[in-house]
């Protein structure tokens, strides 16, 4: 053999082993991650709870239903009107298999959600946007469908949000639905959370809680009493709360192109950083602290 295909030869062999070693190394190192027992237990609870007060929350359908479609025909175009109240049925997929890295909070449920067929939060426009910013920011190593779970500031529907305070003005047993569900469903979304991250594994991610969406959660919006009432549920668990994040909604692309903004003026920072460093800033705006 000569030198040329002798030495040809050991390169060809000494690439072909590093990335056997390389490959080897990464499968040793790969951890399967999935949720504590403690986390599983906590979710389980919370997600049976769910389920049966939207049960008890739908015995007002008979009056939502007509209240939502008289104030989608103003600026909405017809569409069938199916569930008035929703659960959304993503969480029965969920298993103690599953690594569940953030809690995606939306406003509440929309036309696509409410659908028979779907009852299924951020399935629509929004969602799908969603979807897109998870899978261009490999950084946030999850999967918007797998590793969150996605969740609403109330399960009332209604085809946009600020419907809600038609519906509100126009029934007052209606408007104490809205405001009771938005409590119930800050309370026990902030005590999951508070779960998962004082059970997170050793060196696991820290699960975070963002809260997208944030124009009805001003002083005069329709979810002030999600927004309060989430605050105080984490009045005494400020580690936990440092893991809640405030960003504009995914609808009409409007949480990237905050996002985008925001790195236009610090360029140094990275993904994660700057979702960190907004996430923060929207927070203490909101919140005040």
């Amino acid at each position: 053999m000569s030198v040329a295909v002798s030495t040809h030869a050991e390169r060809t062999f000494s690439a072909s082993f590093m990335q056997f070693a390389t490959l080897q190394f990464f499968v040793q190192k790969a951890i399967i991650q999935h949720m504590t027992e403690k986390q599983w237990q906590s979710f389980a609870v919370f997600r049976k709870s769910f389920r049966k007060k939207v049960t008890e929350w739908n015995s007002h359908a008979p009056r939502l239903i007509p209240l939502a479609a008289a104030a989608a025909e103003k600026d909405t175009p017809p569409y069938p009107l199916k569930t008035a109240v929703v659960y959304n049925r993503a969480l029965d997929d969920v298993t103690p298999s599953d690594d569940i890295r953030y809690f995606i909070i939306g406003d509440n449920p929309g036309k696509d959600e409410q659908r028979a067929q779907n009852n299924r939060y951020l399935v629509g426009a929004s969602g799908k946007l969603g979807e897109r910013f998870f899978r261009l920011t490999p950084e946030l190593c999850a999967d918007f469908r797998k590793n969150t779970v996605i969740l609403n500031k109330t399960p009332v529907h209604t085809a946009k949000t600020k419907h809600l305070a038609a519906l509100s003005r126009h029934d007052t047993e209606i408007a104490q639905l809205i405001t009771d569900s938005q409590i119930w469903m800050a309370q026990q979304t902030a005590l999951l959370h508070q779960a998962f991250v004082a059970h997170a594994a050793p060196n696991d991610h820290i699960p975070e809680l963002w809260l997208v969406g944030y124009a009805e959660l001003r002083h005069t919006g329709i979810c002030v009493p999600y927004r309060d009432a989430l605050r105080s549920a984490y009045a005494e668990k400020s580690a936990a709360w440092e893991h809640v994040f405030v960003y504009q909604h995914f609808s009409m692309n409007r949480f990237t192109i905050d996002l985008n903004e925001w790195r236009r003026h610090h360029p140094d920072a990275d993904s994660i950083t700057a979702l960190a460093e907004i996430g923060v800033f929207h927070r203490k705006d909101i919140f005040g602290a």
